[in-house]
Parts: structure tokens; sequence; C-alpha cells
């Protein structure tokens, strides 16, 4: 019974953090980030330390794009042609990047969102943080 109670109370404090964003915080999304955990839908997680491909999001007037690309030793990257286009709406003090490609579409809701990190949450329940991408700086 004790663990019931202990995990209402910590459901009832998480519910009341205050995680909003706010319209000006979108701007952080743009740069390059790279995925620091998953949390699956049953509990389990994964961590990464090591990615060798990145995100690069570039959000402007409500559309935008995530394209994976590959960073390089000399400081460039590699990339394709490939980028996956997102629209952003705004409902009930909630973001959420729609993505529609010629195979599928699907949504992530946006759940924090800083200078330094975010997460999305799919509509599998799976939640996807991500850190900003700091590249490895080797002195000449």
């Amino acid at each position: 019974m004790k663990k019931v109670w202990f995990f209402c109370a910590l459901t009832i404090l998480y519910a009341c953090a205050d995680t909003s964003i706010s319209e000006d915080d979108l701007r952080y999304l743009n740069g390059y980030w790279e995925i620091s955990a998953v949390e699956f839908s049953d509990g389990t997680q994964k961590s990464y330390s090591v990615n060798p491909s990145i995100d690069f999001i570039l959000l402007e007037d409500g559309k935008g794009f995530r394209k994976k690309v590959h960073p390089q030793l000399d400081g460039s990257y590699n990339t394709s042609r490939d980028a996956e286009a997102f629209t952003m709406s705004h409902t009930d003090n909630v973001y959420t990047l729609h993505y529609k490609n010629n195979l599928s579409k699907w949504e992530e809701t946006l759940i924090q969102l800083d200078s330094t990190s975010f997460s999305v949450r799919n509509e599998a329940g799976i939640l996807y943080t991500y850190k900003r991408f700091q590249p490895i700086s080797i002195p000449k």
C-alpha cells in the first residue's frame, strides 16, 4: 500500500511541475542535436554515449525539417538529400510536431525544451531525449 501512495504522490508532483514551453523557447530547436536517451512505454531505458549521426533541425514560422548528418573530424558534416519536413501546432499549451512523407505520417509532442536539451514523446509513448551536439575539438 505504501508503494501505491508513493507512486500517487510522485505522479502528482510530476504533474504539477512547470514544464510549459513558450513560443520564444521554440528557437532553441534550431541546430544540431544528438540523442542521449530513450524511454520506452514499458519503462525500460536506453542511453546513448556515442552517436555516429546527429539531427539538424530548422524551424521557421511553424514549419521546419529534421535531417540526419554525420559529423566529421574536421568539423564538417556529411549529409544526404533526405529530410523529414514537419509542421508545428500549438493546442492547449502543447506543441506538436507533425511529420508526413510518402510512406507514413506521425506526431511527436514536445515535452521539454531549453537551450541544451529537449524531449519529445511519439504516439507509441516512447520518450526521446536529446542534448545539444558539441563537436569534438582536436588540437592541431
